[in-house]
Protein backbone atom coordinates (compact mmCIF):
# COMPACT_ATOMS: atom_id res chain seq x y z
CA UNK A 1 0.00 0.00 0.00
CA UNK A 2 1.44 3.40 -0.95
CA UNK A 3 2.03 5.95 1.78
CA UNK A 4 -0.79 8.18 0.49
CA UNK A 5 -3.23 5.27 0.19
CA UNK A 6 -2.26 4.15 3.70
CA UNK A 7 -2.79 7.66 5.11
CA UNK A 8 -6.15 7.96 3.35
CA UNK A 9 -7.18 4.51 4.60
CA UNK A 10 -6.36 5.43 8.19
CA UNK A 11 -8.16 8.79 7.96
CA UNK A 12 -11.16 7.23 6.19
CA UNK A 13 -11.35 4.60 8.93
CA UNK A 14 -11.39 7.34 11.59
CA UNK A 15 -14.19 9.08 9.67
CA UNK A 16 -16.27 5.92 9.28
CA UNK A 17 -15.77 5.00 12.94
CA UNK A 18 -17.18 8.41 13.81
CA UNK A 19 -20.00 8.62 11.24
CA UNK A 20 -20.87 5.02 10.46
CA UNK A 21 -20.90 2.98 7.32
CA UNK A 22 -24.53 2.81 6.27
CA UNK A 23 -24.84 6.29 4.73
CA UNK A 24 -21.23 6.65 3.63
CA UNK A 25 -20.89 9.00 0.67
CA UNK A 26 -17.59 9.73 -1.07
CA UNK A 27 -17.98 13.52 -1.37
CA UNK A 28 -18.45 14.26 2.35
CA UNK A 29 -15.75 11.73 3.19
CA UNK A 30 -13.32 13.29 0.72
CA UNK A 31 -14.09 16.79 2.01
CA UNK A 32 -13.46 15.68 5.59
CA UNK A 33 -10.13 14.18 4.49
CA UNK A 34 -9.11 17.32 2.62
CA UNK A 35 -9.19 15.70 -0.82
CA UNK A 36 -11.65 15.06 -3.62
CA UNK A 37 -13.79 12.06 -4.38
CA UNK A 38 -11.81 11.66 -7.62
CA UNK A 39 -8.56 11.38 -5.66
CA UNK A 40 -10.14 8.75 -3.42
CA UNK A 41 -11.06 6.78 -6.53
CA UNK A 42 -7.51 7.22 -7.81
CA UNK A 43 -6.15 5.53 -4.68
CA UNK A 44 -8.98 3.00 -4.30
CA UNK A 45 -10.46 1.04 -7.18
CA UNK A 46 -14.01 2.06 -6.25
CA UNK A 47 -16.18 2.75 -3.22
CA UNK A 48 -16.37 -0.94 -2.35
CA UNK A 49 -12.57 -1.19 -2.37
CA UNK A 50 -12.43 1.81 -0.02
CA UNK A 51 -15.04 0.26 2.28
CA UNK A 52 -13.23 -3.10 2.31
CA UNK A 53 -10.00 -1.28 3.17
CA UNK A 54 -11.68 0.65 5.99
CA UNK A 55 -13.10 -2.57 7.42
CA UNK A 56 -9.68 -4.22 7.24
CA UNK A 57 -7.99 -1.26 8.96
CA UNK A 58 -10.62 -1.24 11.70
CA UNK A 59 -10.24 -4.98 12.24
CA UNK A 60 -6.45 -4.68 12.32
CA UNK A 61 -6.79 -2.06 15.07
CA UNK A 62 -9.05 -4.36 17.07
CA UNK A 63 -6.79 -7.35 16.66
CA UNK A 64 -3.75 -5.28 17.60
CA UNK A 65 -5.49 -4.31 20.85
CA UNK A 66 -5.94 -7.98 21.74
CA UNK A 67 -2.44 -8.98 20.65
CA UNK A 68 -0.90 -6.22 22.81
CA UNK A 69 -2.58 -7.66 25.90
CA UNK A 70 -0.15 -9.40 28.24
CA UNK A 71 -0.93 -12.97 29.24
CA UNK A 72 -3.41 -13.13 32.08
CA UNK A 73 -2.74 -15.03 35.31
CA UNK A 74 -5.28 -17.73 34.40
CA UNK A 75 -8.09 -18.54 31.98
CA UNK A 76 -10.79 -16.90 34.08
CA UNK A 77 -8.82 -13.66 34.28
CA UNK A 78 -8.11 -13.89 30.54
CA UNK A 79 -11.84 -13.57 29.79
CA UNK A 80 -12.13 -10.57 32.12
CA UNK A 81 -9.02 -8.96 30.63
CA UNK A 82 -10.25 -9.54 27.08
CA UNK A 83 -13.53 -7.80 27.97
CA UNK A 84 -11.49 -4.93 29.41
CA UNK A 85 -9.86 -4.44 26.02
CA UNK A 86 -12.99 -5.04 23.93
CA UNK A 87 -15.05 -2.57 25.95
CA UNK A 88 -12.59 0.33 25.61
CA UNK A 89 -14.12 3.20 23.61
CA UNK A 90 -11.89 2.83 20.53
CA UNK A 91 -12.43 -0.94 20.45
CA UNK A 92 -16.16 -0.49 20.95
CA UNK A 93 -16.28 1.81 17.90
CA UNK A 94 -14.50 -0.84 15.83
CA UNK A 95 -16.97 -3.44 17.07
CA UNK A 96 -19.96 -1.25 16.10
CA UNK A 97 -18.49 -0.92 12.60
CA UNK A 98 -18.08 -4.69 12.48
CA UNK A 99 -21.76 -5.12 13.40
CA UNK A 100 -22.80 -2.78 10.57
CA UNK A 101 -20.65 -4.69 8.09
CA UNK A 102 -21.77 -8.08 9.42
CA UNK A 103 -25.43 -7.12 9.03
CA UNK A 104 -24.80 -6.31 5.38
CA UNK A 105 -22.67 -9.44 4.98
CA UNK A 106 -25.45 -11.67 6.28
CA UNK A 107 -27.49 -10.51 3.32
CA UNK A 108 -24.67 -11.61 1.03
CA UNK A 109 -23.60 -8.09 0.09
CA UNK A 110 -19.99 -7.76 -0.96
CA UNK A 111 -17.41 -6.82 0.08
CA UNK A 112 -19.01 -7.22 3.49
CA UNK A 113 -19.51 -10.99 3.49
CA UNK A 114 -15.92 -11.71 2.47
CA UNK A 115 -14.26 -9.07 4.66
CA UNK A 116 -16.31 -9.99 7.73
CA UNK A 117 -15.52 -13.68 7.24
CA UNK A 118 -11.79 -12.94 7.05
CA UNK A 119 -12.02 -10.55 10.00
CA UNK A 120 -13.75 -13.24 12.09
CA UNK A 121 -10.91 -15.69 11.57
CA UNK A 122 -8.26 -13.13 12.46
CA UNK A 123 -10.20 -11.92 15.51
CA UNK A 124 -10.93 -15.44 16.79
CA UNK A 125 -7.27 -16.31 16.33
CA UNK A 126 -6.22 -13.38 18.50
CA UNK A 127 -8.72 -14.34 21.22
CA UNK A 128 -7.61 -17.98 21.10
CA UNK A 129 -3.93 -17.00 21.26
CA UNK A 130 -4.58 -14.90 24.37
CA UNK A 131 -6.45 -17.75 26.02
CA UNK A 132 -3.56 -20.12 25.26
CA UNK A 133 -0.98 -17.64 26.57
CA UNK A 134 -3.06 -17.51 29.76
CA UNK A 135 -3.04 -21.27 30.34
CA UNK A 136 -5.68 -22.83 28.10
CA UNK A 137 -4.85 -25.91 26.04
CA UNK A 138 -4.35 -25.06 22.37
CA UNK A 139 -6.80 -27.81 21.41
CA UNK A 140 -9.59 -26.05 23.37
CA UNK A 141 -8.84 -22.45 22.51
CA UNK A 142 -10.77 -22.22 19.23
CA UNK A 143 -14.02 -23.45 20.78
CA UNK A 144 -13.60 -21.24 23.82
CA UNK A 145 -12.77 -18.20 21.66
CA UNK A 146 -16.00 -18.70 19.67
CA UNK A 147 -18.06 -18.84 22.85
CA UNK A 148 -16.32 -15.80 24.33
CA UNK A 149 -16.74 -13.83 21.09
CA UNK A 150 -20.44 -14.68 20.80
CA UNK A 151 -21.06 -13.68 24.41
CA UNK A 152 -19.05 -10.46 24.03
CA UNK A 153 -21.06 -9.50 20.95
CA UNK A 154 -24.28 -10.01 22.88
CA UNK A 155 -22.99 -7.98 25.82
CA UNK A 156 -21.93 -5.18 23.49
CA UNK A 157 -25.38 -5.09 21.92
CA UNK A 158 -26.94 -5.04 25.40
CA UNK A 159 -24.59 -2.41 26.85
CA UNK A 160 -26.70 0.65 25.94
CA UNK A 161 -29.77 -1.04 27.43
CA UNK A 162 -28.45 -2.82 30.52
CA UNK A 163 -27.00 -1.42 33.74
CA UNK A 164 -23.19 -1.59 33.75
CA UNK A 165 -23.30 -3.70 36.92
CA UNK A 166 -25.38 -6.36 35.14
CA UNK A 167 -22.87 -6.53 32.26
CA UNK A 168 -19.96 -6.85 34.73
CA UNK A 169 -21.76 -9.68 36.55
CA UNK A 170 -22.41 -11.40 33.23
CA UNK A 171 -18.73 -11.10 32.28
CA UNK A 172 -17.85 -12.69 35.62
CA UNK A 173 -20.32 -15.51 34.97
CA UNK A 174 -18.85 -16.08 31.50
CA UNK A 175 -15.32 -16.08 32.93
CA UNK A 176 -16.34 -18.62 35.58
CA UNK A 177 -17.99 -20.85 32.96
CA UNK A 178 -15.03 -20.75 30.59
CA UNK A 179 -12.61 -21.48 33.42
CA UNK A 180 -14.79 -24.36 34.69
CA UNK A 181 -14.93 -26.01 31.27
CA UNK A 182 -11.47 -25.29 29.89
CA UNK A 183 -8.96 -24.69 32.69
CA UNK A 184 -6.13 -27.21 32.86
Amino acid sequence: MSDRRHDLAEAATDYVLEHGLLDLSLRPLAAALGTSDRMLLYHFKDKLDLVATVLNVSNARSVRGIRELRPSRDVRQAVVDLWGVVSQPEQARCQRLYVEAAALGVLGAEPFATVVGEANEEWLGALADHLVSSGMRTSDAGRAARLVEAAFMGFQLDEPLEPAMQIRRSIGDLADAVAAVWSE
